[in-house]
């Protein structure tokens, strides 16, 4: 049988299916489909656009079998936090973007019920304003948490259209609020609190369980055959009739942070990651939670990671202000820019540019961030960038002090040395940045892989298939993944 699997990765603006190969000594991954992920905004808000990401997610998977008619599993990671609210089979409406601001009105109604230290010691996560337990006292405000029956993130969301299976991811589950920080369980009594409806909250699983069999009508629609009778055309995303196909769908680390992780190239315990990406997340890998009062001043988040162990980390504005400044210049000009171009242009920058906090929420939405960056800094007394190259130098100067003050306040917090920082996801690609995290860091920064999340997925399925021992730690993973991929270390240079 083929020793291939497929891993549906799903980035905020950007989705992917690729083909993992797992041999003796062996890893690859071969890209099947790539598709954009586009929100669309409506009358009532920011929206992600579910069904057309759905529709790209079964073609790629219709591409994958062609290529490996053989498929041993199926994998879905996605951006975290944002879910569908169910009736039966029915979903209420597309889920809202984590950018949309209704979720101010939800922490209001949070912290009028449960204050921030207390809520902190119960679920040992940092203060984003839109985490999901914020966005659901939204949906109770407005009446609609009462319509449901079911809360699906959007990875279990696409599984359940999948296989008709409703379930939680547990690494993904974390990012909520609502799952108690030592048990790893659904918090009862937070949820009670708040006035959420238990019943709501679907069982967790656990990365390499399976979740479910794919239906017919989405076997049939992928290329496997199998359908039950009556199934239209198109996009099938059913959940009730015939017996379920043979493929599984198997959990992994369903928040494609807890993927990237799996896939680091550490090879001793004492590292760093960034996993870079829209956001980029920075932090370190524990074995239990550190919810002391410091690491809550800190805002650091303790986010369930693979084979239980613990993601403690920030969660630092990334390429976002890069990736948003560039569509405000296209806007402007009409015309596409070239990024190796401006990065050059960047790097050739010799003048000190100012640094800026890149967490303020005032750059968290859409629009024009050049103009919001040179606002910030004008406002404080700072130099203001002037064109594009000072914009783009100013960007990434901040974002590598930022990820400075994170790694340096992890290693306090949690107690564990950094000898080395791990630069995973598309941000590893950006050789300015990397450059600057070493400087700025002090210690040597390693770059790569760039499909991290993607790689992560494939080891997590691999391992519950059997394609490697069912007992192969996360370490012996990530040697398999430094043999595997092209690595690039950057070496701290005197500023």
């Amino acid at each position: 049988m083929t020793d291939a699997v497929a891993a549906v990765d799903l980035g905020a603006t950007s989705g992917r299916v690729m083909l993992g190969y797992l041999g003796h000594d062996e890893l690859r991954l071969v890209p099947v489909a790539r598709f954009p992920n586009q929100p669309v905004r409506t009358v009532d808000g920011l929206h992600w656009n579910i069904l057309e990401l759905y529709r790209n997610v079964v073609a790629g998977l219709g591409s994958a079998v062609r290529e490996e008619p053989g498929l041993r599993s199926i994998g879905i990671d996605s951006w975290a936090v944002d879910y569908a609210l169910l009736d039966g089979d029915r979903m209420l409406g597309a889920p809202f973007h984590y950018r949309d601001d209704r979720t101010s009105r939800g922490v209001d109604l949070v912290h009028s019920v449960v204050g921030f230290d207390e809520l902190y010691g119960a679920n040992g996560l940092q203060f984003l304003p839109f985490n999901t337990l914020y966005q659901l006292a939204a949906e109770k405000e407005g009446g609609w948490l009462e319509r449901a029956d079911t809360m699906l993130l959007v990875p279990d969301l696409l599984a359940f259209w999948l296989t008709g299976a409703r379930r939680a991811e547990v690494t993904n589950a974390s990012t909520t609020g609502l799952v108690d920080v030592t048990t790893g369980q659904w918090d009862d009594a937070l949820i009670s609190r708040l006035g959420y409806p238990r019943g709501v909250f679907p069982p967790l699983v656990h990365p390499g369980a399976t979740v479910g069999t794919l239906l017919p009508g989405v076997a049939e629609e992928i290329g496997l055959g199998g359908a039950a009778a009556g199934a239209g055309a198109g996009v099938w995303a059913g959940a009730g009739a015939g017996v379920a196909g043979s493929l599984p769908v198997t959990a992994v680390g369903s928040h494609d942070t807890a993927s990237a992780v799996v896939a680091v190239p550490a090879t001793g315990e004492n590292f760093a990651y960034i996993s870079s990406g829209t956001w980029s997340l920075v932090g370190v890998e524990l074995d239990r939670p550190v919810v002391s009062e410091a690491a809550r001043a800190a805002n650091f988040t303790n986010e369930g990671g693979v084979d239980g162990r613990i993601r403690f980390l920030q969660n630092v504005s990334g390429l976002w202000l890069l990736s948003e400044s560039v569509r405000t210049w296209e806007r402007e000009s009409g015309a596409a820019l070239d990024l190796p171009t401006l990065l050059a242009q960047a790097a050739a920058v010799t003048a000190p540019m100012p640094v800026f906090d890149a967490g303020d929420p005032v750059f968290i939405a859409p629009g024009d961030m050049p103009a919001r960056i040179a606002a910030w800094c004008s406002e404080r007394g700072l130099a203001v960038p002037q064109g594009r190259a000072e914009t783009v130098r100013s960007i990434l100067e901040s974002l590598a002090a930022a990820y400075a003050q994170s790694l340096r306040q992890a290693s306090e917090l949690s107690g564990r040395r950094v000898d080395v920082v791990h630069v995973v996801g598309g941000g590893s690609q950006n050789a300015l940045l990397c450059q600057l995290t070493a400087d700025r860091t002090g210690r040597p920064v390693v770059a790569g892989p760039v499909e991290a999340t993607a790689i992560g997925n494939v080891l997590v399925q691999a391992r519950a298939q059997g394609m490697v021992d069912s007992s192969t730690s996360l370490e012996a993973l990530r040697a398999l993944v430094a043999r595997a991929f092209p690595l690039v270390t950057y070496t701290p240079e005197a500023r």
